[in-house]
């Protein structure tokens, strides 16, 4: 994406400052009971969303995911962590129904230690919550020159192939390599289609969703964005894992992944998993979603270097791009790039707040009494 083009897909919003969104923001989850120190990760992990340009994670997660859920008293804004298991390169965690990210960053810090010390690390986690988007805690190993591995489960939405039923979360197998250029390869994605958090942005857009994405319970695909949003909660409409809908497109291979992450996230932490997450009880009442991750870190020195495998990752990927392209195209990407480009546009103007969003950011400001000096005022 140019930078004209950056500012014309973005031409409805107000761009705002990132020093701005972060106080507002850490305001916010103190004002509700977050610990300030806790509130420091949250902050940094859902704006790192939105300066990587992954606006279905960022700031507007704040409110129907974060805040809703604390005052629906479903989600402890104090994080405690319990530790059930701690060996040398392994652990499990129990994260009692607290802030994700906050049982994410420790866990992650706990495996890259082990990694250090041990070449490698892996930290089982139940009990916990949505932890905003998988990459940053990949990245936190390839900031360190480390190997990032990370997945979750989540509420299910996803039906197997030959099904209509929502069995499996978007459960995203995310995988972070240090290289020798300015950014990280990191693959961050979701085992469907695609997933809530981007149809909720067509939503706030009113716009339907492109065909494909979601199958309705008579076997073929919806595309009305507003009820397929109401049917995900009801389960009489799912997201189609990768592939798309039967084996034509192999769709079975994302039905397999999303299965593969919904076991480590909880066979490891004996955790629960599928209809056990959808955060409503027997009775229809709403529950903590009992979550589960797992994260891994890898550690080259313990191998052949961190340099030798930076410097072929980098190769591997100058390579990719510098292949032969498809009439009409004009690059290759490697996974991380785009984000990365987007991080220089967003630093360089802001983040991109359309009025829907502003709407919501206006009733926080006016709940919690924190600034309402925004550039759409």
């Amino acid at each position: 994406m140019t930078e004209k083009e950056f500012l014309e897909k973005y031409s409805d919003s107000s761009f705002v400052p990132f020093p701005m969104l972060e106080k507002f923001m850490h305001g916010t989850l103190t004002a509700i009971g977050v610990p300030s120190p806790d509130a420091d990760i949250i902050t940094d992990v859902l704006i790192e969303s939105d300066k990587r340009g992954i606006d279905s994670h960022g700031i507007g997660r704040l409110k129907p995911i974060y805040i809703d859920r604390i005052d629906q008293g479903i989600l402890n804004p104090v994080t405690e962590i319990t530790v059930i298991k701690d060996e040398k390169t392994a652990a499990v965690l129990d994260g009692n129904d607290g802030m994700g990210h906050v049982v994410g960053y420790r866990a992650m810090e706990l495996a890259l230690r082990k990694a250090e010390e041990y070449g490698m690390g892996m930290v089982a986690v139940r009990g916990s919550s949505h932890y905003g988007i998988a990459g940053y805690y990949a990245t936190m190993a390839t900031e360190r020159g480390m190997i990032g591995i990370t997945g979750t489960n989540a509420r299910p939405s996803i039906a197997p192939t030959f099904g209509t039923e929502n069995m499996l979360g978007t459960n995203p197998l995310t995988i972070g390599l240090p290289t020798d250029e300015p950014f990280p390869f990191v693959i961050d994605a979701a085992t469907s289609v695609s997933q809530r958090g981007k149809i909720e942005v067509y939503g706030r857009a009113g716009k339907d969703i492109p065909p494909g994405w979601v199958i309705g319970s008579d076997g073929r695909t919806r595309t009305d964005t507003d009820g397929i949003l109401h049917d995900l909660t009801t389960g009489d409409a799912a997201l189609l894992p990768l592939g798309g809908i039967g084996t034509d497109g192999a769709g079975y291979k994302g039905y397999g992944y999303a299965a593969v992450v919904e076991i480590l996230s909880a066979a490891l932490q004996d955790g629960p998993f599928m209809q056990d997450l959808t955060g409503k009880d027997g009775e229809g009442r709403k529950r903590p979603y009992h979550l589960g991750h797992f994260f891994i870190a890898i550690n080259p020195d313990f191998f052949l270097g961190k340099e030798t495998f930076r410097r072929i990752s980098g190769s591997i990927l100058r390579a990719l791009r510098a292949s032969r392209k498809a009439p009409g195209e004009e690059r290759i990407y490697t996974a991380g790039e785009p984000e990365w480009e987007s991080r220089g546009y967003r630093m360089k103007y802001g983040c991109p707040v359309p009025p829907s969003l502003q709407k919501v950011i206006d009733t926080l400001s006016a709940r919690f009494g924190l600034s309402d000096s925004w550039p759409w005022h």
